[in-house]
């Protein structure tokens, strides 16, 4: 059996492929997707990274998409429109795969398109609680849309969405695999923007960072864009920090998914995005969380996604607008209460399913 996997959404699409492997090892599976993480750099994108480093056969495609905001750039997406149509059509004439599993976007569009024509097999998934325009129009398509949250149903077919949850990483500590070696003789924090890091957030951390290595251990995924550098920014606030405070800081620009599980299982609190993946992945391994929302993000999602987790007392809210001293004292206020924020986890534990993955590999294979 061939599948090809497709779309945006990396993290899921990681779980999904590991419950693949795990149920049919002999499955082929394809990836189409971007090889470089931004149209106007050469900086090479993660799934690109993620994908090739599990030996799965990466196909890359140029997709054009279109954008609410009038730069060049946009203008110059908008024309590869029509290049990504005639770029899907002869990966998908050329792989011929058995089932094509999306997980939207505008990468994807086009390879739903081609599928549906040459009558292959199609499901998506959507993560966040309200769809952007490709995953709606792919949903006329596919078989089956499975969406991460119950108010998502409201955006496709009635007959065809079905909640799932989101798939979410397996992970398996290996202290072998550890980024680096940390003696936990205090709190540890694990501030992430996402894969390609958070120009915002880090100019925050920067602010307070001597703040904060007074009382605990900070580890901070950078990301590793070329506009702003601010990985190499943060090694040289760690090299004018005192010997005492360098040791107890860890900038890094990115962590593979091994090194994310031995984070996860030392730190007491994440301080990041609430995509949909982040906000999972706190849910399942019960990890308290300050959530700064992305202000742009499609259909104010990210904000949505904080407000479950404040609401429900195991996160608090910070908007990167506000002052860098506000975030301290956040921080501090949860690091004070971090049982009773952990104890709050367990309601989560009947309101969202923990078996997406399992759930939409036995629909695709069957």
């Amino acid at each position: 059996m061939k599948i090809l996997i497709t779309g945006g959404h990396l993290t899921p699409a990681l779980s999904v492929i590991e419950e693949i492997k795990r149920v049919k090892p002999d499955t082929e599976i394809i990836f189409v997707g971007r090889k470089y993480a931004f149209d106007s750099e050469k900086t090479i994108s993660l799934e690109y990274k993620e994908i090739t480093r599990r030996k799965i056969n990466f196909i890359p495609i140029q997709a054009g998409r279109l954008t609410r905001i009038l730069t060049i750039s946009s203008i110059r997406s908008f024309l590869r429109i029509p290049l990504g149509f005639l770029n899907a059509f002869h990966i998908v004439n050329t792989w011929r795969p058995d089932v094509v599993m999306s997980f939207g976007s505008y990468v994807a569009l086009p390879i739903v398109f081609w599928s549906y024509l040459y009558k292959i097999k199609i499901y998506t998934h959507e993560q966040t609680s309200k769809p952007g325009l490709s995953n709606r129009l792919i949903s006329f398509f596919a078989k089956k849309v499975f969406v991460s949250f119950e108010e998502t149903t409201k955006y496709f077919p009635v007959k065809k969405v079905v909640v799932t949850g989101n798939p979410v990483r397996s992970f398996k500590v290996n202290d072998k695999k550890a980024p680096f070696m940390i003696k936990k003789d205090r709190p540890i924090i694990y501030i992430t923007g996402g894969s390609l890091g958070s120009h915002s957030i880090n100019i925050h951390i920067k602010n307070i960072l001597s703040e904060l290595l007074k009382d605990y251990i900070v580890i901070h995924q950078t990301g590793d864009t070329k506009e702003y550098r601010d990985y190499e920014t943060m090694i040289k606030e760690k090299d004018k920090l005192p010997k005492n405070f360098s040791e107890r800081y860890f900038p890094v620009k990115h962590l593979y998914e091994e090194e994310v599980a031995y984070v996860y299982s030392i730190a007491d609190l994440v301080i990041g995005r609430s995509g949909a993946n982040t906000f999972f992945e706190l849910v399942n391994y019960h990890l308290p969380a300050v959530l700064i929302p992305l202000p742009w993000a499609s259909g104010r999602e990210q904000q949505h996604h904080a407000e479950i987790l404040a609401k429900s007392n195991v996160g608090e809210i910070f908007h990167q607008i506000e002052a860098s001293d506000k975030l301290v004292r956040i921080i501090n206020k949860m690091m004070n209460n971090l049982d009773l924020y952990k104890n709050n986890f367990a309601k989560f534990n009947k309101l969202y399913k923990d078996d997406a993955g399992k759930y939409i590999v036995k629909q695709i294979l069957s």
